[in-house]
């Protein structure tokens, strides 16, 4: 909002300062630090809202340690999140950005569906919450939305070399240290193309998996492209939401992944660094930067009240929104194929889950009593239980909540460092 009509006023008034917002850099620290104090400072408030109307968090006996102690915890403190994220990118993003309008929409979208969910276990005293059709729905709502965006709007294109110079090329004079002084051009093209790890070219094209080449196979290529979207939507959001029984965890992990998504969305939106790297140049892609700064300062300022032990807890509100938020930046910057290795614990907190039902399922079944892979899924809960029947008997003593989610936020640094490196590893 702020920068709209800052950009319109620059042609009437030479204000000092108005020159600033037109720098990434610095709405997006801007960005950081506004969405960091309304977390701070909203939160609070928020927060003694909800214990005063006694909304709190309903807990199951599992035999964890200190879980009992949670009991009536706030929770639904995911509107603090989703209000420190929202504020600062409606103020300082360009509203004119698809990759910013999906943003917004994808926040609310989600944040939405995860209030009624927490809004039924709370009010309505249904520990099941939201119906998982009625959540599936949205989800694949949202992907549907954001792949067909993407492939209907003319914002949402990659810029690639063009040796010949045609009217619709853009030049590009590249004089940083490293680079040729020389005029290069470029045009934009609407493709299916993604960044994928370990490969000499570093690309892959989901139109290479349709069966019939031309014009027609580009079309089954986006077909394609808008159910992968709609898959990693629903993943992510689902690993991120799993992934959200300790205090801190997922917050803590959450930010790291922002961190990260917030450099490859620099890189990507900017023309030097991505000819250095060779990676796809996205133009209009930088704005994520302030989408995903207000994101982290959003995460920090949440995780000051959520850090162990937790004055509240963000519940499906914030949940299923950071997961969201997380699918869609990547997939926007064509790194959504880097997501099982940037949010790896997400992955295999996920995966434990559906590993554990299948297996006790199959094996109660077959021999007429379930075992058990973990000694309890989420993965997070299987180091806190002591030893009890299971095939993975590691560790063999209950691990305190506090070290198990210090250690998974190392995990997370390590694979986010992974993630970046993937860039120059072919």
């Amino acid at each position: 909002m702020l920068y709209n009509l800052f950009d319109y006023l620059k042609d009437f008034t030479d204000f000092p300062g108005l020159g600033l917002l037109r720098y990434i850099s610095f709405r997006a620290t801007f960005a950081i630090i506004l969405a960091l104090f309304i977390a701070l400072f909203v939160g609070k408030k928020i927060i003694n809202k909800l214990a005063k109307k006694q909304i709190g968090e309903s807990i199951r006996d599992l035999g964890l340690e200190g879980q009992i102690q949670k009991k009536g915890t706030p929770t639904m403190g995911g509107i603090i999140i989703l209000i420190s994220i929202l504020i600062p990118v409606i103020l300082l993003g360009d509203l004119t950005n698809i990759y910013v309008q999906l943003m917004i929409i994808t926040t609310i979208w989600l944040g939405f569906i995860g209030f009624m969910d927490d809004y039924i276990k709370v009010f309505k005293k249904n520990k099941e919450g939201l119906k998982g059709k009625f959540k599936i729905v949205g989800q694949v709502g949202l992907g549907l939305i954001v792949g067909l965006s993407l492939y209907l709007s003319d914002q949402a294109v990659v810029r690639v070399p063009s040796s010949a110079v045609v009217k619709e090329s853009h030049a590009e004079v590249i004089t940083q240290e490293g680079f040729s002084d020389k005029v290069s051009y470029f045009k934009d093209e609407k493709n299916t193309k993604t960044t994928i790890p370990f490969i000499k070219d570093n690309e892959f094209d989901y139109a290479w998996l349709s069966p019939v080449g031309g014009e027609a196979g580009q079309k089954i290529g986006w077909l394609i492209y808008v159910l992968m979207v709609i898959f990693i939507v629903t993943a992510v959001s689902n690993g991120t939401n799993i992934t959200d029984g300790m205090d801190g965890l997922t917050t803590g992990i959450s930010a790291i992944v922002g961190v990260t998504l917030a450099i490859l969305a620099y890189l990507s939106g900017n023309i030097i660094y991505a000819n250095y790297l060779n990676i796809m140049y996205i133009p209009n892609t930088g704005e994520l930067v302030v989408v995903l700064a207000a994101f982290i300062g959003a995460l920090v300022g949440f995780l000051w009240y959520n850090s162990y032990p937790a004055q509240v807890f963000m519940g499906d509100t914030g949940s299923l929104a950071i997961g969201g938020i997380i699918a869609v930046a990547a997939i926007m910057i064509r790194k959504e194929l880097l997501i099982p290795i940037l949010c790896g614990i997400f992955f295999v907190e996920l995966l434990s889950v559906i590993i554990q039902r299948l297996y006790f399922k199959y094996t109660k079944k077959r021999y007429g009593a379930g075992v058990r892979v973990f000694k309890m899924s989420p993965l997070h809960h299987h180091f806190q239980k002591e030893d009890i029947p299971s095939i993975i008997q590691y560790p063999k003593r209950a691990i305190p909540e506090a070290k198990i989610v210090a250690r998974f936020w190392i995990i997370a640094i390590i694979l986010a460092v992974i993630t970046v490196i993937t860039l120059k590893i072919r």
